[in-house]
C-alpha cells in the first residue's frame, strides 16, 4: 500500500460510509419493519388454523425460503416491467427483502409464540377475550422476549444482505465501491474497505442488540 492508496482509500471512506447512512441502513429497517408486521401475521394465521389463509402462507414461505433472494430481486426489477409493473431500485429492494424477513421470521415468531404456555390462551377466553386481542394484548409481548435474539440477528444479517441490491442500480455500499473501483483499479483495497464499512454497521448492532437483550433479562 502506497501513499496514493492510502490517500484514496481515506477519501473513499466517507463515501461508502454516507451510502451506509443514506441506503443501506434505511433499506434494512424499512424492509425489517416490514417483513416483521408480515412475519407476525403469517405466524397467527398459521396458528389460527384458518384452512385457505394457513395453505397460503405456507405457500409463500415455500416459495421464499427456497429461492435465491437475487432471482426474486431480478424478477421483481427486471421481469415486472415486462407486464406492466414497475418499481424503483429502492421499491424493489424494499419489496423482496420485506418478503424475505417475513418468511424467514415467521417461523421464529410462530415458535415464540407456540412457546407461551397454553394456559395463558385458556386464561383469556375465560375473561372474554378473542383469539386475537389474546394474541395482540397477551400471548404476542410475551413471545417477543423469546424470539428478540434471533430476530435482532436477522436484522444484523439484513445489513448484509443489502449488498445485493447493488444488482438491481441501487447505489449502496457495494455499488459506490464499485464505482469508485472501476475509475482507480484498486480492486481489493475498496472491496476491503466495503467490508469494512459492513463491519462496523454490524458491530454497532450487535452491541445495541447485546444491552436490549440486558435490559429484558432484568425486566423478567
Amino acid at each position: 500500500m502506497n501513499e496514493r492508496i492510502v490517500s484514496e482509500l481515506i477519501e473513499s471512506f466517507g463515501k461508502l460510509f454516507m451510502a451506509g447512512i443514506k441506503v443501506s441502513i434505511p433499506l434494512t429497517l424499512a424492509s425489517f419493519s416490514t417483513g416483521l408486521a408480515i412475519a407476525f401475521l403469517v405466524a397467527l394465521v398459521q396458528i389460527a388454523k384458518i384452512p385457505v389463509f394457513r395453505f397460503l402462507v405456507r405457500v409463500y414461505v415455500w416459495i421464499i425460503r427456497c429461492t435465491p433472494m437475487i432471482v426474486q430481486l431480478f424478477i421483481v426489477y427486471f421481469g415486472l416491467p415486462n407486464i406492466g409493473i414497475r418499481f424503483s431500485s429502492f421499491v424493489s429492494a424494499w419489496i423482496v427483502m420485506s418478503l424475505s424477513v417475513g418468511a424467514y421470521c415467521s417461523e421464529t415468531v410462530r415458535a415464540a409464540i407456540e412457546s407461551v404456555p397454553v394456559g395463558q390462551l385458556e386464561a383469556c377466553y375465560c375473561d372474554g377475550l378473542t383469539f386475537w386481542q389474546a394474541m395482540i394484548h397477551v400471548i404476542v409481548p410475551q413471545a417477543l422476549r423469546t424470539a428478540f435474539p434471533p430476530l435482532s440477528n436477522s436484522i444484523i444479517g439484513l445489513v448484509k444482505d443489502t449488498s445485493l441490491a447493488y444488482n438491481v442500480a441501487l447505489v449502496e455500499i457495494l455499488a459506490t465501491a464499485q464505482r469508485i473501483a472501476s475509475r482507480t483499479y484498486d480492486y481489493f483495497w475498496l472491496y476491503l474497505e466495503a467490508g469494512l464499512i459492513y463491519l462496523i454497521f454490524c458491530s454497532v448492532l450487535t452491541v445495541v442488540q447485546r444491552k436490549a437483550e440486558a435490559a429484558l433479562e432484568r425486566r423478567r
